[in-house]
């Protein structure tokens, strides 16, 4: 069974830094040959897309417009991990922060099939 757990989140003030973890693990999951995405989900809204990652060494990388020159996703296959690195932090990033999976790239939750629990992030004006 593929678990995906998330780590890093906290309270940070407006214009600091996060780094948030996954750690992936699971008897038949291969994490290489997975595509790796963050999503964040806010009170009240519905979860939306932040960043994936593509599943080769190297990585080719997609952000939403909202994130765009602020977050940094990578990943590190020989540990089954992927980060997000998360600067200058606004009150409007505040959210449940959730990891994924999938075979292949996108940018819409019902594209990926293996969720973490997620880490909540919260960002003070």
């Amino acid at each position: 069974q593929v678990q995906l757990v998330e780590s890093g989140g906290g309270l940070a003030q407006a214009g600091g830094s996060l780094r948030l973890s996954c750690a992936a693990s699971g008897r038949t999951f291969i994490f290489s040959r997975y595509v790796m995405g963050w999503f964040r989900q806010a009170p009240g809204k519905e979860r939306e897309f932040v960043a994936t990652i593509s599943s080769w060494s190297g990585g080719l990388t997609d952000y939403a417009d909202s994130v765009k020159g602020r977050f940094t996703i990578s990943r590190d296959n020989a540990k089954n991990t992927v980060y997000l690195q998360m600067n200058s932090l606004k009150p409007d990033d505040t959210a449940v922060y959730y990891c994924a999976a999938n075979y292949k790239n996108g940018r819409l939750p019902t594209d990926y099939g293996y969720w973490g629990q997620g880490t909540q992030v919260t960002v003070s004006s």
